[in-house]
């Protein structure tokens, strides 16, 4: 029977969480005192789009920290974040925690991000099951292929934008494995990498709706418009460079036994679970 995989990118809804309720000064504490507004805001995501999307198994993904592959490759790769506030820091290994509840797993791996985990499990699965990610980062879109979609969270709860094989070119006006060449020309602002100086997302969408890729356009490059020439002429480097760091890596040496991951969690643990972080009114949402 074929099953549908919830692959969950654990950072992306933890982050939202914390910032759409600390926003008003709410962090909630816990009779410890311990901020739990992320987590809360955390489950509510995950329960919502497990009632949306009713899979019949889910796993969640987390970053190790902040040094990765990509930032040996590259110094400043992330390097504009500021650390995280302080009341979202206990929160990590809280959210961790509500996920052992649930009796799902919790992968991540030292050197990769959550991200390239993502990709990692979305390659194993997709061959005999249909695989969904859940995520707010637009990065991941780049793995959209036959088996593999995306729920991009929009804002308000329980607002997703669905890509898939399918409506990828009519929402996008590229292929999913375009993507990667987009962001190597126009960078990443909130990754902190320049792409080819001058070139926004306009151009770079053009180029490539006419050259489909970085290595088609710089096989034509006397073609191009002078000013461009130029552009990517001075960037060369930075523009491989940044092509490969926006690439997902889908060869983490993870393996994640299905067996381990059905959606079908111990009502009393997780209530429990619930009760000792004080958001028993978050109860009435499990099923």
């Amino acid at each position: 029977m074929q099953q549908s995989i919830l692959l969950v990118d654990g950072m992306a809804l933890l982050f939202r969480g914390f910032f759409a309720t600390s926003i008003r000064g709410n962090f909630m504490k816990n009779e410890n005192g311990v901020p739990t507004n992320g987590v809360y805001q955390f489950l509510r995501y995950l329960l919502n789009a497990v009632d949306t999307f009713q899979p019949t198994h889910v796993i969640c993904c987390w970053d190790m920290g902040s040094k990765t592959f990509r930032t040996t490759m590259y110094e400043d790769y992330k390097g504009n974040r500021s650390a995280p506030p302080e009341e979202l820091i206990p929160q990590f290994d809280l959210v961790k925690e509500v996920v052992d509840a649930f009796d799902m797993p919790n992968i991540g791996i030292e050197n990769f991000e959550a991200d390239d985990c993502i990709g990692t499990l979305a390659r194993q699965f997709s061959n005999e099951n249909e695989v969904l990610i859940l995520t707010g980062d637009q990065d991941i879109l780049q793995l959209v292929e036959p088996g593999i979609s995306v729920a991009i969270m929009r804002k308000g709860q329980g607002n997703y934008e669905v890509f898939t094989e399918e409506n990828f070119y009519e929402k996008k006006g590229l292929q999913p494995k375009q993507i990667i060449d987009l962001k190597g020309l126009m960078g990443d602002t909130s990754d902190n990498y320049p792409g080819v100086k001058g070139i926004g997302e306009k151009t770079a969408l053009k180029l490539l709706q006419e050259h489909e890729t970085i290595d088609g356009l710089l096989e034509n490059i006397d073609q191009l418009p002078k000013g461009v020439q130029t552009k990517i002429k001075t960037n060369l480097d930075m523009l491989h460079l940044s092509r490969r760091l926006a690439e997902i890596r889908c060869d983490v040496p993870i393996e994640v036994s299905l067996d381990k991951a059905g959606w079908k969690y111990n009502r009393e643990k997780v209530t429990q679970k619930f009760e000792e972080l004080q958001v028993n009114n978050l109860i009435k949402l499990l099923s």
